[in-house]
């Protein structure tokens, strides 16, 4: 069964890349966002259960959230991430030469990837998600400036690690396959980071930067 989907996945891919790029990764995301969502009810469920509070409320998935999320993968990481990975190959072949797959060849493609795209698609992330919930720019600037600093540095010490076995072993027409699979994690932290709004340990990040700007 595996063996014929990844078969059929492959000529999906050779015959239209852009297309099957975008249906997998809006798939993808949305299947993320269930999981977000059935994490973030179950924790909080123990977590009133802890505080002897009412806990008997039944789960119910936002589908409504998760077509946001998913047309997040379809509108953007979708179509981009193609574009990005394949076009980050071509310039760093052939524009600084460096030969695939070495040591600086993957090094220079990681700092790129996390310098570049990473911040980006954060950026991007939590202010689609703020619009498109009907919230004001107000609103949004306010959400970005608590969700943003948290979720780049706790994705900065995972992703670099995983795009080194990227970019070293897997083959550019598969590289965005490869994030699709791990963007479904992804998109589950990310969904859980938007669903926190103002926890305590968001908090301590934004505190610790204004008191950062108030000491320079």
């Amino acid at each position: 069964m595996m063996f014929r989907l990844w078969k059929w996945y492959q000529k999906c891919l050779a015959v239209h890349p852009v297309k099957t790029q975008i249906v997998s990764s809006g798939f993808l995301w949305g299947v993320g966002d269930v999981a977000a969502q059935t994490v973030t009810h179950y924790s909080t469920r123990k977590k009133n259960r802890l505080n002897y509070t009412d806990t008997d409320e039944e789960f119910k998935i936002n589908w409504r959230r998760v077509a946001i999320t998913s047309m997040f993968g379809f509108g953007f990481v979708g179509p981009v991430g193609h574009f990005w990975y394949e076009g980050l190959d071509r310039f760093i072949r052939m524009q600084l030469h460096l030969q695939p797959r070495s040591p600086r060849f993957v090094a220079t493609k990681v700092a790129m990837d996390s310098l570049i795209f990473g911040p980006l698609d954060l950026f991007i992330f939590f202010t689609y998600i703020g619009f498109s919930t009907g919230k004001s720019v107000a609103q949004v600037k306010e959400d970005v400036k608590r969700d943003f600093l948290p979720a780049l540095i706790l994705e900065g010490g995972i992703w670099p690690v995983l795009q080194v076995a990227n970019f070293r072993f897997v083959p550019v027409r598969y590289q965005l396959l490869y994030v699709n699979v791990f963007c479904l994690l992804d998109s589950t932290f990310l969904s859980w980071i938007e669903q926190q709004e103002d926890a305590p340990w968001k908090q301590w990040f934004t505190s610790f930067l204004a008191l950062e700007e108030r000491e320079s």
